[in-house]
């Protein structure tokens, strides 16, 4: 007896079960598009609509890898096909054209994809076990950044710097709306905004705190003489006085939440009077589209597995909370900064008839 197979509604439980068997394969979806990116099959199709023969002659692979790849591709919405004619879809085209997606996808590629495996050791131990596949025994992933293979740090830092850099110009006008006489950047990293803050105001004095190694990098590319460098561990040394405006842009959701109130409980503790404090942050819980939300959260497991085991990208209830509880006062808040919702919280510190 032949059997046909007949379209029926698909229940609930159907489409779950088929929604859980995208995650079961998940991890070779995406090297499966990692792997059409080396190959150059996504590029092709995208500017030719191509038969099989036509992807192994043009983009020299086998006609088992084409075919393999091209049938995970379709099954995953990556192309589309027209009779016996292949090309990209709208997804498969966002990873040539989208240069977000293209910098999600090399950072998750290069950065976190082999740790990953370690995520479950990570949670338990507190600590990035992830990064161990590359360096030593090292804290955090900041103090070995100069020994990670250099296409990481490449994938590392153009994810680093892709989403704040868009805020810089806006969130300047916000900080230097009352001309502050110099601004603290803590956890200034490679010197951008130092050099967007150079630029914006000639009279402005600006001063870059990081970890030492970080600053002794930063000081071979960066020479100003409006520009000071603090090399410290804000954990555990003194912070410089702090006056005029103090500005932390993605530097607290590198830290767990006690490090966060101890960091920010440092900053009120070396504040001269009317010092403002400027957190720009991506929010988890400020985001108008449901993807920026599922990157950010998905942020927070690149934190555990590599960058320090106890940190997560942070919603602005629970950064309020934190600051509340270092003994700093909110003044203000700006939302909707850049092109990726972040937001910029204004504190200062308390007067003594507010403690």
């Amino acid at each position: 007896m032949k059997y046909r197979r007949i379209k029926r509604h698909v229940s609930p439980h159907i489409k779950a079960l088929a929604d859980a068997q995208k995650i079961a394969f998940a991890p070779l979806t995406f090297q499966a598009v990692a792997t059409m990116l080396k190959f150059g099959i996504l590029e092709f199709l995208d500017e030719n609509p191509s038969t099989v023969e036509q992807v192994i002659e043009n983009c020299g692979v086998s006609k088992y890898t084409a075919e393999t790849l091209l049938e995970v591709a379709y099954t995953c919405g990556i192309v589309v096909k027209t009779e016996n004619r292949y090309s990209t879809s709208l997804v498969g085209a966002a990873f040539l054209h989208n240069e977000m997606t293209r910098v999600n996808f090399n950072f998750t590629n290069d950065v976190c994809y082999l740790g990953a495996s370690e995520l479950a050791n990570s949670f338990e131990k507190a600590e990035p076990v992830g990064l161990r596949k590359f360096v030593g025994d090292y804290e955090t992933i900041y103090n070995a950044l100069h020994l990670l293979p250099k296409s990481m740090q490449k994938s590392w830092f153009e994810f680093d710097h892709f989403y704040s850099d868009r805020c810089f110009e806006e969130v300047l006008k916000i900080i230097c709306e009352n001309s502050p006489s110099q601004i603290f950047d803590i956890g200034g990293n490679t010197g951008k905004f130092e050099c967007a803050c150079l630029e914006f105001d000639k009279k402005l004095k600006v001063n870059m705190i990081d970890l030492p190694e970080n600053i002794e990098e930063a000081k071979k590319h960066l020479k100003n003489e409006r520009l000071n460098f603090f090399g410290l561990n804000i954990l555990k040394d003194n912070l410089p006085e702090l006056s005029g405006a103090v500005f932390m842009s993605q530097f607290l959701d590198c830290f767990s939440e006690e490090q966060v109130v101890t960091i920010l409980s440092n900053v009120k503790n070396s504040m001269q009077d009317g010092t403002k404090v400027f957190i720009l942050e991506p929010f988890t819980d400020k985001q108008l589209f449901d993807g920026a939300t599922y990157s950010l959260v998905h942020i927070s497991l690149y934190f555990t597995c590599m960058a320090n085991g106890n940190s997560k990208m942070y919603s602005e209830k629970r950064m309020i909370e934190m600051a509340h509880k270092a003994g700093l006062k909110i003044h203000k808040k700006h939302e909707n900064i850049g092109v990726h919702d972040y937001t910029c919280l204004l504190y200062t510190s308390p007067s003594p008839r507010d403690a």
